[in-house]
């Protein structure tokens, strides 16, 4: 999980991620923020995360972000 925090760390430098508890609802990411992550999951992790998986919902916590790539065949 941390190449996770590591990309959200790229893509938002000035938030701390660690003290949030949902990513969307606090701020931290936007819709252009998902399209970016989704694009660095994917070369990071050589996976392509299916479109239905692209829900704000499951990019709230580490923990979902991590079960999407999972869920599309990578590993942590």
């Amino acid at each position: 999980m941390n190449k996770i925090m590591e990309i959200l760390q790229g893509i938002r430098p000035e938030f701390d991620f660690s003290t949030s508890e949902n990513f969307i609802e606090d701020g931290y990411l936007d819709s252009f923020d998902l399209v970016t992550l989704v694009s660095e999951l994917d070369a990071t992790f050589d996976i392509s995360i299916d479109g239905l998986d692209i829900v704000p919902e499951n990019f709230e916590t580490i923990e979902t972000i991590a079960n999407v790539v999972k869920n599309n065949g990578g590993t942590l």
